[in-house]
C-alpha cells in the first residue's frame, strides 16, 4: 500500500454547574487509560463520522490545505492526510474517496458532511442501522460540534451567555449519548473533542471587533462546556471508547508554537478569497512582499482558514487519535 506523507468568566448559575463538572472530570481517568489490549486490535473496517474536519470529498479534497504532487502539480489526497486517513493508515485501511493504491474494495465508509452538526449526526447513525450495524471490527472516528459552537455564539448577545453555554452543554451531552450508541452496539470508538475554539482565528478577529465581552474568551467557554458535557456522558469502561484530547492538543500548541514547529498559530494559511476546500499549496497567504517561499506547503502554519485545523494541525490530530486507537483496548 503507498504509505501516507506528509476563564471561565462568572456566569452564576451556570458557572458553579460548569465547576462541578470539572471537578468531576478530575477523578474521570481518560477513556483508554486504565488498561491494555491483550492482543492488538486489528480493525476491518473505519467509519468516519463528523464536520469538515474529517471530510475527504467525492473528488479527494479536504478541508485544510490540499497538497499537490511535485511532478504532476496534480491534486495528491495522500499527501497531507487528514486525522482519519492518518487513522486509517496505521491499519492498512483506506477511504474510497483517497485510494491512491486502487484497491479493489476499500475498507472505509466517509459519512462525515460539511457543516454538520450533531442532530446530523444522530441522523448518520440511525440511518445507518436502518441497514447495517456496527461490531468489534469497526473502528468508528468522530470530531462533531465545531458547528455547533459557532451558531450558538451567532446567537449572542441576543441570547444571554448563560443560555447559550447551557444549550452548549445540552448538545454536548447529546453527542457523548450518539457515540454510546455506537458502544452499545459493539463498534469501537475514537472520538476527539473540539479543539479550543476561542484559540481560532475567528476568535481573534472577534475579540478586536467587539468590546462588549471578551469573545474569545466566551468561545473557549463554549467549547469546553460542550466538551465536558460530552466526557461526561460517554461511557467510561475503559474498553470501547478512546478520547482524543483535541483541545489540550492545540492549547499547548499555541501556547508554545516553536516547540511543536510552528511558526504561524494566529493566522490562516490560506487566502481568505479561496473557500474551503479549493485552498492548496498555490492559494497560500503571502506577505507583502508577495512572498509565500517561507512555508510553501502550509506546514508552519496551525491554521488552514479562521476555522480549520491546516496540515500540520491535522497531522498532530491524527497522531494523537493513533496512539489511542492502537493503545485503547478495544
Amino acid at each position: 500500500m503507498k504509505s501516507f506523507k506528509h476563564g471561565v468568566s462568572r456566569i452564576g448559575r451556570h458557572g458553579l454547574t460548569l465547576l462541578a463538572a470539572l471537578a468531576a472530570l478530575a477523578v474521570i481517568s481518560a477513556c483508554g487509560g486504565s488498561t491494555s489490549q491483550i492482543e492488538p486490535f486489528a480493525p476491518t473496517r473505519i467509519i468516519a463520522f463528523g464536520d469538515e474536519s474529517s471530510l475527504i470529498t467525492a473528488t479527494g479534497k479536504k478541508y485544510t490545505v490540499n497538497s499537490l504532487d511535485s511532478t504532476t502539480g496534480n491534486l495528491d489526497c495522500a499527501i497531507g492526510p487528514i486525522w482519519v486517513q492518518s487513522v486509517a493508515s496505521v491499519f492498512g485501511l483506506v477511504f474510497p474517496q483517497c485510494n491512491p493504491s486502487n484497491y479493489a474494495t476499500p475498507q472505509g465508509v466517509m459519512y462525515a458532511t460539511a457543516g454538520a452538526k450533531v442532530a446530523d449526526l444522530q441522523a448518520k447513525i440511525t440511518a445507518h442501522f436502518s441497514s447495517s450495524t456496527f461490531g468489534p471490527k469497526d473502528l468508528v472516528t468522530i470530531m462533531v460540534g465545531a458547528n455547533d459552537v459557532f451558531e450558538l455564539y451567532g446567537q449572542y448577545p441576543a441570547q444571554s451567555q448563560s443560555n447559550l453555554l447551557a444549550a452548549a452543554q445540552a448538545r454536548g451531552k447529546l453527542l457523548g449519548q450518539q457515540v454510546n450508541r455506537i458502544a452499545n452496539a459493539n463498534g469501537r470508538v475514537v472520538v476527539s473533542t473540539l479543539i479550543d475554539l476561542g484559540l481560532t482565528p475567528f476568535a481573534i478577529a472577534e475579540k478586536a471587533l467587539f468590546v462588549d465581552t471578551d469573545r474569545a474568551a466566551f468561545l473557549t467557554q463554549l467549547t469546553s462546556t460542550f466538551n465536558i458535557a460530552m466526557r461526561l456522558e460517554i461511557i467510561n469502561d475503559g474498553r470501547l471508547i478512546g478520547l482524543v484530547l483535541a483541545d489540550e492538543s492545540v492549547q499547548a500548541i499555541v501556547k508554545y508554537p516553536a516547540a511543536f514547529g510552528f511558526a504561524d498559530v494566529t493566522s490562516p494559511a490560506c487566502v481568505k478569497t479561496i473557500a474551503m476546500p479549493d485552498c492548496t499549496s498555490l492559494t497560500l497567504f503571502k506577505d507583502s512582499g508577495g512572498d509565500a517561499t517561507k512555508d510553501a506547503s502550509g506546514t508552519t502554519w496551525l491554521w488552514a482558514n479562521d476555522r480549520l485545523l491546516g496540515i500540520a494541525g491535522q497531522e498532530r490530530l491524527g497522531l494523537l487519535a493513533q496512539t489511542r486507537a492502537k493503545n485503547n483496548p478495544f
